[in-house]
């Protein structure tokens, strides 16, 4: 069975380094895409420039920073949320901000969750692992995600 991919779209490369290792430390094997710009996110989503190429299918879910070079997380949701292709994409928001206009903001524009990252480093990894079981364990989803097909038919995946 082939993992569910998750898109990680973020600039911090200290807050990379903790989701992985939190994401690993708690036996989650699931293929992580890091990229580290809202651009770049746009482009992999797109199968644009440098991601052309890549395996079709939407991740399972984006965590999605919203402090980001070029292009905002504001941004890359909105985009996200008006494309028919891929408003079903689950985006759970992952800042450090607690501002409430973009926490309203977000959740107007489809967000399906918005969580503040912790200071603390034991905090962040339980926050980090409680996310990966749900939406790469727990969560069923939407058709059009890398594995969707072929886990509800029980086939064994093949790349």
């Amino acid at each position: 069975m082939e993992l569910k991919r998750i898109l990680l779209v973020e600039d911090s490369v200290n807050d990379v380094e903790l989701i992985l290792t939190s994401l690993a430390e708690n036996h989650l094997g699931n293929e992580v895409v890091v990229v580290r710009d809202g651009e770049e996110a746009l482009d992999y989503l797109y199968r644009r420039g440098m991601y052309r190429l890549r395996r079709e299918g939407n991740p399972v879910v984006v965590l999605l920073d919203l402090k980001l070079p070029k292009i905002d997380g504001i941004e890359v949701l909105s985009q996200l949320k008006l494309d028919s292709t891929l408003r079903t994409v689950p985006v759970v928001v992952l800042t450090s901000s607690r501002e409430e206009q973009d926490l309203a903001r977000c959740y107007e524009l489809g967000t399906n969750a918005y969580v503040v990252k912790p200071i603390d480093f034991h905090e962040f990894v339980d926050v980090i692992r409680g996310l990966g079981l749900f939406w790469a364990i727990i969560n069923e989803p939407p058709p059009g995600s890398v594995t969707q097909a072929r886990n509800n038919q029980g086939i064994k995946g093949q790349e």
